[in-house]
């Protein structure tokens, strides 16, 4: 029996098919979590979602070369690859012009408005779901630059309301102050002994709480608009 993830994809690379498959239930709780990061919400395992993403798994079984670096991190670049074309695929299928859905009555009158609108507005969604997508994809690339890892960030974040405005404060002063700003983009950390004196917490405190501000702080001065709505409120930063 296989002790670790690396001989069960050896085997499974090897062509055993009992090691995939052992492989396959071993990953199903990481599928399920790229899956719903990529997605922006809660992915069951009876989802479409989360049926790609296991295909995408298994994709990524036959094409995997352990020079590509770590198996789980090969694979949850293809299973996001994957959920985005599908999302992309799905919102081509609905780019059809509004008066595909007309029908004229013999008064002359447009039948079918709320398929429009409802064709519309599911057609905005997709999109936004696959904009997010992207969005994830690009900011959890960008916060391995500062060694956080995004799927750690849910344990990262401070877990009562006080903690976390204080922690989002603080991540506002970086990003709004010109000298802050400019530390923390050159050095890649949180300039902690200018930060300290701005802010209502200890620099112990703000020393714990590292890795979510400086995860805001990127959040906040990247290109990421509808992540960022999670911090903001849906303000302008």
């Amino acid at each position: 029996m296989p002790e670790t993830l690396n001989e069960l994809v050896a085997l499974a690379l090897d062509g055993q098919k009992d090691a995939r498959e052992q492989l396959l239930q071993h990953c199903l709780p990481f599928v399920e979590r790229v899956a719903s990061a990529t997605c922006g919400r809660g992915i069951a395992r009876t989802d479409e979602e989360f049926q790609i993403a296991l295909l995408a798994l298994n994709e990524a079984i036959d094409a995997y070369v352990t020079r590509r670096g770590a198996f789980l991190h090969f694979a949850e670049t293809v299973i996001r690859r994957r959920l985005i074309d599908s999302f992309r695929a799905n919102s081509r299928k609905r780019e059809l012009p509004f008066t595909a859905f007309d029908e004229t009555d013999e008064d002359g009158n447009i039948q079918n408005t709320i398929e429009v609108a409802s064709a519309l507005s599911a057609y905005q969604r997709e999109m936004e779901v696959a904009r997010r997508a992207e969005e994830i994809t690009r900011y959890t690339e960008e916060l391995k630059q500062y060694g956080i890892d995004f799927f750690d960030l849910i344990h990262a974040s401070p877990k009562h309301v006080d903690a976390r405005e204080h922690a989002l404060f603080a991540a506002r002063q970086v990003v709004c102050d010109e000298d802050l700003r400019a530390r923390f983009v050159k050095t890649k950390a949180l300039p902690l002994k200018q930060l300290a004196p701005r802010v209502a917490v200890s620099r112990k405190t703000l020393e714990r709480q590292r890795d979510y501000i400086v995860a805001v702080v990127v959040l906040l001065l990247g290109d990421y608009e509808l992540l960022q709505s999670f911090v903001t409120g849906g303000n302008p930063r």
